[in-house]
């Protein structure tokens, strides 16, 4: 149980799902510039392009040196991919598993209340005025005794238990255990309330935020929840008024300003479903950024590090990037917005989400929802998430922020900038095999052949980042050298060596990774 479960939340990290396809992004509207009268119809969105067969590589060459380790271990190994605990694109247990493994049995649940994962939004501008994405997912707590709970929390961590934590470590390791081991509550209706802050509250942190004067309202969401408790849709908002100074105030039109407007927006019926929407206009800058060891310490390359900063240690923010987003947010970049996205699993959301709003400006959050359409979508969560978030803002440029030692960003991030000529100005990626020596985990440079040097960066800490010009496009520091090669990099014991062999259908990147990781994880045990 301890190895499946270390395991699962490592590829968690790693490797996600995407969420049956929710309604679309409404057709952004034409675009009025400030000050302007008219100008051109936006461009219809560009299509998803599809998969592409991946070249023969490290999936093929790790399936050789796991057979080389030896019959026993080789019959180990796959005797858990046998039994399912291997199950890694599918993350943390839900629904019935949960039930299982907590014991619980039938109505235990009736007596606790719902609550709502309720994540930050974003919303665009359309014809038909402004139009806002609400995503999240509807659960409820069972009520597990402490002991079992520290059992549970135990099989999370490698080398300790959480008798032999701190008291707030082993708060902490509590309080995400129970977050994890949730019932997720289908075919809910969900209420959403959108608010407008009080005269005196100060907007959100950091951006071109400002507090929204009107767009106060209520809405049901015109779908009930899936069976796993997701809700993700996009509903329009209504403009309606509300007083301030004794005058009516309205919502700003997305193409007469380049302000972003905030709204809180709660789920009805529970007190944890609080959020912030972010009215985004059509033109403007947004920053897509990365979290795990690119904007807080994870060391997901390091297992034992990896659990016990995610799951017992304080989150703690790498080196000074809290400086570089705050001099960004604080810049005269055009209307910029911050989005972030995660592809952790839902269920452990709540301390990244804390996290960043304590530490970094605010701004909207993607994460991976517990619902999927088929494999291709569910080993591709960070393209499906970027597609949308592209497609929703045609007309924005985007600056997309991560590092290295994430193999779905090293697919994504080129292919974006290649998919969506014009809209991505930067791609900033921090080489943490470069600066961590406890990075062993090989990445791929291929997708940046025929890139611009000047539209991408591998950098070494924080300060490499200071004086870009990342709205127009001049990502490149000249005191940082680049020494680029496309192609697979800092590859283990020789793997990935042989590429003449090409197959229809391959192991994605990050499979094969996590299952590097899964191999030297399981070499103690055995």
């Amino acid at each position: 149980m301890k190895l499946n479960a270390t395991l699962a939340i490592l590829a968690a990290v790693e490797i996600g799902r995407a969420a049956p396809a929710p309604t679309p992004a409404p057709t952004p509207s034409r675009l009025v510039s400030p000050g302007h009268d008219a100008a051109a119809a936006a461009p219809e969105p560009t299509p998803v392009p599809a998969l592409q067969p991946q070249a023969r590589g490290l999936g093929d060459d790790l399936s050789t040196y796991v057979k080389s380790l030896g019959g026993e271990i080789d019959s180990k190994i796959s005797s858990f991919v046998d039994s399912g605990l291997l199950n890694f694109p599918h993350g943390f247990p839900t629904g019935t598993a949960v039930e299982s493994s907590l014991g619980i049995t039938a109505g235990a649940l009736d007596a606790q209340p719902t609550r709502v994962l309720n994540l930050p939004a974003y919303a665009n501008w359309t014809n038909d005025g402004w139009s806002v994405r609400v995503h999240g997912n509807v659960y409820k707590v069972p009520d597990v005794a402490q002991e079992k709970i520290d059992k549970l929390a135990d099989a999370f961590l490698i080398g300790t238990s959480v008798k032999e934590l701190g008291d707030d470590e082993k708060k902490q390791a509590r309080n995400l255990t129970r977050e994890i081991f949730v019932v997720q509550q289908g075919h809910d209706n969900v209420t959403v309330e959108f608010a407008v802050r009080s005269s005196n509250s100060s907007s959100p942190r950091g951006g071109a935020y400002v507090n929204a004067k009107g767009g106060g309202q209520e809405i049901t969401l015109p779908f009930e929840t899936t069976t796993e408790g997701d809700f993700d849709v996009f509903v329009a908002l209504q403009n309606k008024s509300s007083k301030a100074n004794s005058t009516n105030a309205y919502l700003l039109p997305g193409n007469a300003t380049t302000k972003i407007q905030a709204l809180d927006m709660h789920v009805k019926g529970t007190d944890t479903g609080n959020a912030t929407a972010y009215l985004v206009p059509p033109l403007g800058v947004t920053v897509v950024s990365d979290i795990d060891d690119i904007l807080r310490v994870t060391k997901i390359y390091k297992p034992k590090e990896g659990l016990l900063n995610s799951f017992a240690r304080p989150f703690t923010a790498w080196e000074d990037m809290p400086v570089i987003y705050s001099n960004w947010s604080s810049s005269a970049i055009s209307s910029l917005h911050f989005h972030y996205l995660t592809t952790t699993p839902e269920q452990g959301t709540r301390p990244y989400m804390d996290f960043i709003f304590r530490t970094y400006p605010a701004g909207s959050f993607d994460t991976r929802p517990l619902n999927f359409t088929n494999a291709k979508e569910t080993l591709h969560i960070r393209r499906y998430l970027l597609d949308r978030l592209f497609q929703t803002f045609p007309n924005r440029t985007f600056v997309l922020v991560a590092d290295t030692s994430n193999a779905d960003v090293m697919k994504a991030y080129p292919a974006m900038y290649k998919d969506y000529p014009g809209q991505v100005s930067c791609i900033l990626l921090r080489n943490t095999s470069a600066t961590d020596a406890d990075d062993k985990l090989p990445y791929d440079t291929k997708g940046f052949k025929d890139i611009p040097q000047e539209n991408y960066m591998f950098f070494k800490v924080p300060s490499d980042l200071t004086g870009l010009d990342i709205e127009n496009g001049h990502c490149l520091n000249s005191s940082v050298a680049q020494n680029v090669t496309f192609g697979e990099q800092e590859l283990p014991l020789g793997l990935g060596k042989k590429k003449s062999d090409a197959v229809s259908c391959m192991v994605s990147p990050g499979f094969a990774l996590s299952a590097v990781i899964f191999v030297a994880t399981l070499m103690p045990f055995l």
